[in-house]
């Protein structure tokens, strides 16, 4: 299959032309409505400083549906005793700036760039991506970030300097989300990571079907908190 020149039109090629390893099309710009175009129609931007700007729609695709989060044991257990404290949407820049530079297993470099950066700092002020912030006292530990439109949450990238500090910010965002009627949460690839927590693959097809509808209903928008009293594990 073609790859496709995404040009200054907003307009995207049909998902299902996407060559087998997700790649869709390069170029155009990561402007606030090409982007939130992209993820209403299940595309997103994935590339590093030496590239063009590529845009994926893999097949499959990684999902979790909120209420069938899995919370292993061992997580449970430390979530009880770590005393970290999990908050949202206030320290954004930070979360994808630690996401950015913390090293990880197996990666070297990292596709988030400057020009990335920006663009979804320009979309969290606008209310469409958000923060979930793990806190040891006053240091940043853990945390994660991503798009949200309608009824579906697009996980971007998530770090942690501390064990488990990420996947503690993890279940409190998906538990949120679940009290607020989101029904989807996009991971867009297979980790085994994301498998323990009960994500899925299913088919883009599967997912393109289901997004169409989600991505209509209104969502929270602005600045996202927990509820008051809210816990993951339900301990008030």
């Amino acid at each position: 299959m073609p790859i496709y020149r995404i040009g200054e039109d907003l307009v995207f090629p049909h998902p299902s032309l996407a060559e087998p390893d997700g790649l869709l099309g390069v170029g155009g710009d990561l402007c606030q409505r090409r982007l939130l175009l992209a993820y209403a129609n299940g595309i997103f931007p994935w590339y590093s400083d030496e590239q063009p700007i590529l845009w994926f729609s893999p097949d499959p695709r990684m999902v979790l549906q909120p209420r069938e989060l899995h919370v292993p044991r061992s997580l449970r257990k430390r979530m009880k005793q770590d005393g970290l404290t999990i908050r949202m949407d206030t320290a954004f820049r930070q979360v994808m700036q630690r996401c950015r530079t913390v090293p990880r297993r197996g990666q070297a470099g990292t596709w988030i760039t400057e020009e990335m950066l920006a663009a979804y700092q320009a979309l969290h002020e606008a209310g469409f991506a958000h923060s979930v912030e793990a806190w040891r006292g006053d240091e940043l530990v853990g945390g994660l970030y991503g798009v949200a439109i309608g009824h579906i949450f697009s996980g971007e990238s998530m770090f942690s300097l501390e064990t488990d500090a990420s996947k503690t910010a993890f279940t409190w965002a998906v538990r949120q989300l679940a009290v607020w009627g989101y029904e989807l949460i996009d991971c867009q690839i297979h980790t085994e990571h994301l498998a323990r927590f009960g994500a899925k693959e299913i088919s883009r097809e599967s997912y393109l079907e289901g997004l169409g509808t989600l991505v209509h209903r209104p969502g929270r928008m602005g600045r996202w908190d927990f509820d008051p009293g809210f816990h993951p594990l339900g301990l008030g």
